[in-house]
């Protein structure tokens, strides 16, 4: 951010506020309170004999913190010294805590399946498998959880789901459409974690990283029952898939049997499950709004529901800014456009897709629409608010005045970066990459756009 403007330093100060609002950690710590003759979890009361064990298990982007908030609540108490755990978590993400094991299940900036992550998910299942009935499982989920908790049901093998997964993101596949399959051949997603716990009573804490919130989708809900059906992920192969045989036998021989076998270690007694959301992009905007105002912008906020594509979305943004330096704008200046959601990227439209993000996608399109406009005093800034983006090692971009003007001189076209999605390249060139590294949360993209 040294080379940034004024005007953008203040767009990520406005994005790092949002981001610190659903800090996982302080989100988790305030959720729990403990005595020696209670546990209260969002209000939820369970009166404690003094013998039983809290198991923590859960994945995702989030983990880390979210366990840290756990231990954080716990310290002190008589509960803490019969806790223990096992989160999966992505490999930048761990760090030692004293009761709960932080497992890497797949490298920084993978957002896929691994053999690790399938060892990590055959160790929650069998923990939650042991538990007893008057013991306690509490299971921190977020964003990313989809891939850190792989378990295919067989014959599906993990080289299966990962040929499945990568085919449908790079097919434009919504995260509602990929979690469908998912569930479907998977032993833990779609409440069949849940399924698994020895226990009475499950609750779970959930950060949400999809428009709408929907609990059966983030992390593809493993503590919630699963409505959608074989047919329906039927449904969305065969939309996004030309060729059958691009899709492994097992698979289609999974989804189209009558019925899919559920994990073998189903325990006999249900547990009733709690599930409760904490954090979301909705939180994230509104301390990013507060923020806006503190600094002296009035804010325009497009909400949390924002999806369509990458490239439609940077070119609002621009659209936006335009309107605001006539006059034209909702708001006045000096302005903020607040927006959040998850767009998507469509690689099928080309066939050597270069590197980068959605976010990174964002504002070169963002670029490339302001290429032959005079804007001044301007910046949009789209991130990931887990600061990933893609299979990189930036959160997202961030285009002001003057990385615009670095690509004019230079002679970078982005309109030839934005045909082979390779946003990447001419960002980092411009100086327009937005690095945070991993920030132990995940609610989807934040997006700052500011007119001064």
């Amino acid at each position: 951010m040294s080379q940034a403007s004024s005007t953008a330093q203040r767009a990520f100060q406005i994005w790092k506020a949002g981001v610190r609002a659903v800090d996982s950690e302080t989100l988790v710590s305030q959720a729990i309170q403990v005595t020696d003759q209670e546990l209260t979890i969002c209000g939820h009361k369970i009166p404690l004999q003094g013998y039983e064990r809290l198991l923590v298990t859960g994945a995702g982007k989030a983990g880390s913190g979210m366990a840290a908030g756990v231990e954080a609540a716990l310290r002190g108490s008589s509960l803490s010294e019969r806790t223990s755990g096992w989160v999966n978590v992505p490999a930048d993400c761990v760090r030692p805590l004293s009761k709960i094991h932080l497992y890497p299940a797949r490298p920084a900036s993978l957002n896929e399946p691994t053999a690790e992550g399938v060892y990590g998910a055959r160790q929650i299942l069998q923990k939650m498998s042991d538990l007893q009935p008057d013991d306690i499982c509490l299971v921190l989920i977020s964003g990313g959880g989809s891939a850190l908790l792989p378990a295919p049901l067989p014959p599906v093998t993990l080289e299966d789901k990962q040929r499945v997964t990568r085919l449908l993101m790079s097919s434009g596949a919504t995260i509602q459409e990929l979690n469908c399959v998912r569930k479907q051949i998977s032993a833990v997603k779609g409440g069949r974690l849940a399924r698994a716990a020895g226990c009475r009573q499950l609750f779970a804490l959930i950060i949400s990283d999809i428009v709408g919130d929907p609990l059966d989708l983030i992390a593809s809900g493993p503590t919630v029952a699963d409505e959608s059906t074989a047919q329906d992920a039927l449904q969305v192969l065969q939309r996004f898939v030309s060729d059958p045989a691009q899709i492994p036998d097992s698979v289609w021989s999974i989804l189209k049997s009558e019925q899919t076998p559920d994990h073998p270690q189903k325990s006999v007694r249900q547990a009733t499950v709690f599930n409760q959301i904490i954090g979301s992009n909705a939180t994230a905007l509104e301390a990013a709004a507060e923020q806006a105002q503190a600094l002296g912008y009035e804010v325009y906020s497009l909400g949390s529901a924002n999806e369509g594509t990458a490239v439609e979305t940077g070119v609002g943004l621009a659209e936006l800014c335009l309107q605001l330096q006539a006059g034209t704008g909702p708001v006045r200046r000096p302005a903020c456009i607040l927006s959040g959601g998850e767009p998507v990227v469509d690689l099928s439209s080309s066939p050597n897709p270069g590197k980068g993000g959605r976010n990174q996608e964002v504002v070169l399109a963002a670029m490339e629409r302001l290429w032959d406009e005079s804007l001044s005093g301007f910046c949009i800034l789209s991130g990931g608010t887990d600061g990933e983006d893609g299979p990189t090692d930036a959160a997202g971009g961030i285009l002001d005045e003057l990385s615009l003007k670095r690509a004019h001189e230079r002679g970078l076209d982005p309109a030839l970066y934005l045909r082979d999605h390779n946003a990447y390249p001419i960002l980092a060139a411009t100086g327009s990459l937005l690095k945070t590294g991993a920030t132990q949360t995940n609610v989807m993209d934040l997006r700052v756009a500011i007119v001064d």
